[in-house]
């Protein structure tokens, strides 16, 4: 039986004559049994008239069935037409065939024009669930969620001031916020028959999102009152085709006074002659996130695609080079890449290599086994001299963040290879070897200064040491603070660093090759790449 009350019959009996579906009913008496949603609509609707009707002798299921339309209050023309003397109807066979169809479709209902009627049943779900198979998603759980079109507001506050109206005269306060929200009653319903399809829960923590839009263009004008009535809700906005949206309706009815309502809204209003459409359904996989460790071995590459007055400079970057493996395997959209620093395009980078993570846009993979993982690594590997990659491994999005932290406090060790304009011996660079902790104060060097504000910052060289080639090179191995420009210390920038090598050994200097040997950042965890 349904969970109503004799106090509920009032209500009811008003809801149904408003033109309310039996669930509408339900939610707005506030029964919140979810199976009692779940049960077929025919049966809730026969209930329904058997607990309206309980005091006469007529068959209750007998008066729920033809056609399964909304209870008529008076009897109109048509009612009246083709009667016997005695007053009984004599059907045509097209009339029966047609009140047989009509059993099939019952009346859309008033308040959630269908959304608990056809749009909760086993068609719709398999439907959506065809289309979720047949975008190779690869998932365990989903999020489920649903956008209604924003009349069903306006029509459920119509409604909802007849409830009102009705639960005074019985002495009761009930709050509108105290009846079964929509959707929360169509996840009720639609969720078990998901799991029952798909063989997956519904979670709300997973990462892939069905999402489903109604609309009902035949009430669209609705709302268009309220925008007369509470102008100050309803501002044009760029990137919104209407300006009734779901919030700005809710508000305006919040703000809107009982009488102006009635005034401006027919109530009950006119019944709708079709139900929803689902008029978009898409499936989206959160980001996940790659990261691993990468050695760059050309100095004609750069780590992003370098792209100037809209022409491409370079063939292809450290970026595209990894990217493009992952995005064929993972099946994503589209990616971000970031990084632990960057070199310049003539800077290579050696040793364990440079921390990086690759976000990857709605994934249609979001798992590869470990062997897997592996095998992706090679072939990255093999598809280029130029890069190479290490510890390759799917990391969580809050593990990103220790790529970066402390990005002013950690260290990298580079490697020099610098001219002199003036002869030197090897006593003429030793002094380089003594200094420790040294302070530079770099302003905004020329070259990045169309990108980067001008500011003056300070950089420490921990560590020096100078390896003798001939009179007019050296090489030489620093371990500084991250952020130091090392180019700029050796060529001084026209005096934009200070002390530079060349203010250090009293001569002109210039740098002819850098490599970055190690940044020492002890992120991604090193891995067995055996």
């Amino acid at each position: 039986m349904i969970e109503l009350a004799e106090k509920d019959k009032s209500i009811a009996q008003m809801l149904l004559n408003f033109g309310a579906c039996p669930r509408c009913i339900f939610r707005f008496c506030r029964v919140e049994l979810q199976a009692l949603y779940r049960r077929p609509y025919k049966e809730l609707l026969c209930e329904l008239h058997t607990f309206l009707q309980s005091n006469n002798n007529e068959s209750p299921c007998e008066m729920a069935q033809p056609p399964c339309k909304r209870i008529r209050l008076e009897s109109t023309k048509e009612d009246t037409e083709e009667q016997t003397p005695n007053g009984s109807h004599q059907p045509t066979n097209a009339e029966k065939d047609g009140a047989a169809e009509e059993n099939l479709r019952p009346a859309v209902c008033n308040v959630c024009l269908g959304i608990l009627q056809e749009l909760c049943e086993t068609d719709f779900v398999k439907a959506v669930c065809q289309k979720i198979n047949s975008s190779e998603y690869q998932f365990s759980s989903f999020v489920f969620s649903v956008s209604f079109p924003p009349q069903l507001s306006v029509r459920e506050h119509a409604a909802w001031l007849l409830v009102k109206e009705e639960m005074r005269k019985q002495d009761l306060l009930v709050e509108k916020d105290d009846l079964v929200q929509l959707k929360e009653a169509y996840k009720w319903i639609i969720h078990p028959l998901f799991l029952e399809e798909l063989g997956v829960p519904a979670d709300g923590k997973s990462l892939f999102e069905v999402s489903v839009v109604f609309a009902h263009p035949e009430t669209d004008e609705d709302c268009h009152f309220l925008a007369v009535a509470c102008r100050s809700c309803f501002k044009p906005a760029k990137n919104k085709q209407s300006v009734f949206t779901r919030m700005a309706v809710v508000k305006a009815l919040e703000l809107i006074d009982d009488d102006d309502f009635h005034k401006n809204f027919q109530c009950p209003p006119s019944s709708p002659k079709t139900p929803c459409t689902a008029v978009d359904i898409q499936c989206t996989n959160g980001a996940i996130f790659v990261a691993g460790r990468y050695n760059k071995y050309s100095r004609t590459l750069p780590q992003t695609p370098w792209i100037i007055d809209g022409e491409r400079k370079m063939e292809s970057s450290v970026e595209e080079l990894i990217s493009e493996h992952l995005m064929a395997t993972f099946k994503a959209d589209s990616f971000n890449f970031s990084s632990s620093g960057r070199e310049d395009v003539d800077v290579r980078t050696l040793g364990n290599g440079r921390p990086f993570a690759i976000e990857l846009v709605n994934p249609r993979r979001v798992h590869l086994a470990a062997d897997e993982m592996k095998a992706l690594q090679q072939t990255i590997n093999n598809s280029s001299d130029k890069v190479q990659v290490r510890d390759l491994q799917i990391v969580t999005r809050e593990a990103i963040g220790h790529m970066k932290e402390g990005e002013e406090g950690k260290t990298k060790s580079y490697s020099a290879l610098i001219w002199t304009e003036k002869e030197i011996q090897k006593e003429d660079i030793a002094i380089l070897d003594s200094m420790k902790e040294l302070k530079l104060d770099q302003k905004t060097p020329l070259r990045v200064l169309h990108r980067r504000p001008l500011a003056v910052r300070v950089r420490v060289i921990h560590t020096m040491h100078s390896e003798y080639i001939d009179e007019h090179h050296f090489r030489l191995h620093l371990k500084t603070q991250a952020g130091t420009y090392i180019k700029e210390f050796v060529h001084g920038d026209f005096g934009r660093t200070k002390p530079n090598m060349g203010s250090l050994l009293g001569m002109t200097a210039d740098i002819l090759e850098l490599d970055v040997e190690s940044v020492d950042v002890d992120w991604p965890p090193a891995l067995d790449n055996e």
